[in-house]
């Protein structure tokens, strides 16, 4: 190992992870990362459906290893990499999942699948999950403060560039992988890692969620047998921060890794409320308010002006979309579903209710522009034009579902019997939460067993 002053960037990590202490962890931040396992479970339940989740299950039931997991809405037994894979793009299929905002992202997603796939396969508790999620989110959220703005920005997927290495350092905690195994693994993260928000509003932006988790058991599973990497795969010349970000200096944020407050607590978890790209959402809180207070019609709007903070639109690249998975990635639709509907439901983002007429006419009075810097803290400003001369505005900067403003425990369940719905099995999400609330007590087996216990066994 190099001497501590020039420790390479996988090597801090790889310290961080071996010597992370649990006891760190307060009550409050289990059960935070409880909430972010629970929805991120029946996200996966009411993406089960959808063809990317269909098609990715398919791909994955050719595959078999003897380390065995489940995929988690319908109960196919699975090798663990292809167990998480599917759960990944599944739990992501949706957009519904749960984001943080300095990572650009959905951490839980990129990180917990891979943890309970490999937690089930080796008889896990479920406290060392949380453990393990713990340090994954950390590591993620630290890199993501060094350089995620310019990375998005440029057109990288975080959620997969990103929190790869969230979820590797999660397995190789879960694993007790030595730190030479664990710098290891970091580097053949390296080699996988990719992501790009070109596709976004396809099927292969699900994917990359599910890929993210797929590279970190891949990871740990090979460095773990002897496999190796560069130590310096993520900070050297021609290394991951080179290539992905520009050579920007990481290692301030790396030096911080496992300091009070954790990144759990700090940063928070942010649960959607709504099933489409999280740029969207304060837009929605405001219209969804202004609706409430105003007797309008979508045919008594003449134009509708959306600003937002600097960078707020970067991934809504749809402005004129065709379909379900394009909507969820324009603010024009997002615009006209709230307002022509006065809900945003996982319904409105069926085909034919963006390809209904009145809604792709409406689209091009929909006008979106960013403010200029700083990109925090986040807002956005809304008038609407009435064809009566009157101008209604609103400003929103607290949102719904945010670590500043989160939904309460019984409103996460209640969008959990939502999902559960919507995917059409037959899970309890009551059942279901009550045992992500109490994994900290419970065998792995245990969570897997509820969600099994009553799914299909096929699609």
């Amino acid at each position: 190992m190099t001497t501590s002053s020039k420790k390479s960037a996988s090597e801090k990590i790889a310290s961080f992870v071996v010597n992370f202490d649990p006891a760190v962890i307060s009550p409050a931040c289990r059960h935070i990362a409880a909430r972010a396992v629970y929805d991120t479970l029946v996200c996966a339940l009411a993406g089960v459906n959808e063809p990317a989740s269909v098609l990715c299950l398919k791909y994955a039931q050719n595959h078999t290893a003897p380390r065995m997991a489940t995929a988690w809405a319908t109960g196919d037994c699975l090798s663990i990499e292809m167990a998480a894979l599917v759960n990944g793009t599944t739990g992501h299929a949706l957009d519904f999942d749960d984001v943080s905002s300095p990572l650009r992202g959905h951490p839980t997603v990129a990180i917990i699948p891979a943890l309970l796939a490999l937690g089930e396969s080796i008889g896990a508790q479920g406290r060392s999950v949380i453990d393990a999620y713990v340090v994954g989110f950390e590591v993620t959220l630290r890199l993501a403060r060094a350089m995620v703005d310019d990375h998005y920005a440029r057109g990288w997927h975080s959620t997969a560039s990103v929190a790869s290495f969230g979820a590797t350092a999660a397995c190789a905690y879960l694993l007790k992988l030595t730190h030479a195994q664990t710098v290891n693994a970091l580097g053949i993260t390296v080699s996988q890692v990719a992501g790009t928000r070109q596709n976004f509003g396809t099927m292969s932006k699900p994917l990359q969620a599910g890929q993210a988790n797929a590279i970190a058991l891949r990871a740990v599973s090979l460095a773990e047998l002897g496999f190796d990497a560069s130590v310096q795969a993520m900070d050297g010349k021609q290394g991951y921060t080179a290539l992905y970000a520009d050579a920007l200096d990481i290692h301030a944020q790396l030096d911080d890794l496992g300091c009070v407050p954790l990144e759990i607590e700090r940063s928070g978890i942010e649960i959607k409320k709504y099933p489409l790209c999280y740029a969207t959402h304060r837009t929605i809180d405001g219209l969804l308010d202004i609706l409430s207070e105003y007797s309008i019609t979508l045919n008594d709007i003449e134009r509708v002006d959306i600003q937002t903070n600097f960078r707020a639109t970067v991934p809504l690249i749809y402005s004129q979309p065709k379909t379900g998975l394009e909507g969820k990635f324009s603010m024009q639709y997002a615009v006209t579903a709230a307002l022509l509907d006065g809900v945003v439901l996982l319904s409105s983002f069926d085909d034919a209710a963006v390809q209904r007429p009145i809604v792709q006419s409406f689209l091009s009075r929909v006008h979106v522009t960013e403010g200029t810097p700083p990109m925090f803290p986040r807002w956005a400003n809304i008038s609407i034009q009435l064809r009566d001369g009157r101008v209604i505005q609103k400003r929103v900067e607290r949102l719904r579902g945010s670590t500043e403003y989160p939904l309460s425990d019984a409103a996460l369940v209640e969008k959990g019997r939502d999902c559960c719905a919507y995917g059409g099995g037959h899970v309890s999400a009551t059942d279901l939460a009550d045992s992500c609330f109490a994994l900290d007590q419970l065998p792995v087996s245990g969570l897997i067993a509820v969600l099994t216990e009553q799914c299909r066994v096929s699609l």
